[in-house]
């Protein structure tokens, strides 16, 4: 039995599909309407990659102008949020070329210079942090800060699928790899998230044993 899920997503690409066939027949002005849903997922991949707002911005806006100029290119064989997010990423990487002056340090080497794989065990997930705590400004900036850090094909993985949600098919779809690299790759972040989280978010820990409880 198909689930309502699948039904969903599949009633949602036949309308975007719809809509793709009647912007090429010439009402370009759904191109928005279109475009919209999707937004906050380019600019987010954008900055992700590039750590700057307006560069991210201006990224987006690039990737945007892109979909739309070569929109006659979809096949439709996959989700067109995929299809988008690819051109995000491609944009964001040739930015990253041309700039050639971003530095990327890898958590990983974090542990490798300490000789141990010692990690205090206050997370076992980043994704433990609960709604209350990520109000907090500090405490965004950290994960911030820890995304960042990340190597890039460890963070656009993380990025896709932790923070933008796409499952693992899409993910790999955007990334141009396959669902079992997905799932090393988001392990290894996942875990580099939690080495670098965990000794900075005991600041922020409560005082009841539950969440980060254990510390000591």
């Amino acid at each position: 039995m198909t689930s309502i899920s699948t039904e969903r997503n599949a009633n949602g690409k036949a309308a975007e599909d719809d809509l793709i066939a009647r912007i090429l027949a010439g009402e370009r002005e759904l191109f928005h309407e279109l475009i919209r849903p999707y937004e906050k997922l380019v600019y987010s991949m954008a900055f992700s990659m590039l750590r700057n707002e307006a560069d991210a911005e201006d990224a987006a806006q690039n990737a945007v102008i892109q979909a739309y100029t070569n929109l006659a290119r979809y096949r439709g064989e996959s989700r067109f949020s995929t299809w988008l997010v690819t051109i995000a990423l491609n944009e964001g990487r040739t930015r990253l070329r041309r700039a050639a002056t971003l530095r990327e340090e890898s958590i990983e080497a974090l542990s490798e210079e300490s000789g141990s794989d010692y990690t205090p065990a206050l997370l076992t997930d980043w994704r433990e942090i609960p709604s209350a705590a990520l109000e907090r400004k500090e405490v965004r900036c950290l994960l911030q800060k820890a995304i960042a850090q990340l190597q890039a094909h460890y963070r656009e993985v993380l990025v896709l699928r932790d923070v933008e949600g796409l499952d693992i098919e899409e993910t790999a779809q955007a990334l141009s790899i396959t669902p079992s690299s997905v799932k090393v790759r988001l392990h290894r972040a996942r875990r580099m998230m939690q080495k670098y989280l965990a000794p900075e978010l005991k600041h922020y820990a409560p005082k009841s044993k539950g969440w980060l409880g254990g510390w000591s």
